[in-house]
């Protein structure tokens, strides 16, 4: 059985995502978590990350600033604390659409995830140096 646990942010070290994007993983399989991971991703204006999809559903909590996200195939604009579902294999991608940094909570229902982006098929596992997932808003 897992322990409990409380992470400070600011002792979490980051991951650089490439094009100015980072993340802090905060739960996961790393500290023990048996069922979900999450962390935040901060996006510097104008910063997307690449359309992709999961092995697993994931959960969406825009936590400052403003969004565009794609998904399915549509466009949704989305503000602080508007949430997000989407359901393992659909394609999608969260674009900063304001003029400051925007930042993201983002929870996943199983330890072990992957992300398949769409452009390449590549797949790889979250968070490892191949899950560059920084790009542009095309």
């Amino acid at each position: 059985m897992s322990e409990p646990r409380v992470m400070r942010f600011e002792d979490v070290p980051s991951v650089d995502r490439g094009a100015g994007i980072s993340t802090k993983p905060l739960a996961g399989a790393s500290i023990g978590t048996e069922g979900f991971t999450s962390g935040i991703t901060t996006f510097p204006p104008g910063a997307a990350i690449r359309l992709h999809t999961h092995n697993v559903e994931e959960s969406v909590t825009i936590l400052e600033g403003q969004a565009q996200v794609d998904v399915a195939g549509q466009s949704y604009r989305v503000n602080r604390l508007d949430t997000t579902y989407v359901p393992a294999g659909v394609p999608h991608r969260f674009i900063n659409v304001g003029e400051g940094i925007m930042r993201i909570l983002w929870v996943y229902a199983t330890t072990h995830v992957t992300r398949t982006f769409v452009d390449t098929g590549e797949t790889v596992e979250h968070l490892t140096g191949s899950d560059l997932a920084g790009g542009n808003r095309s």
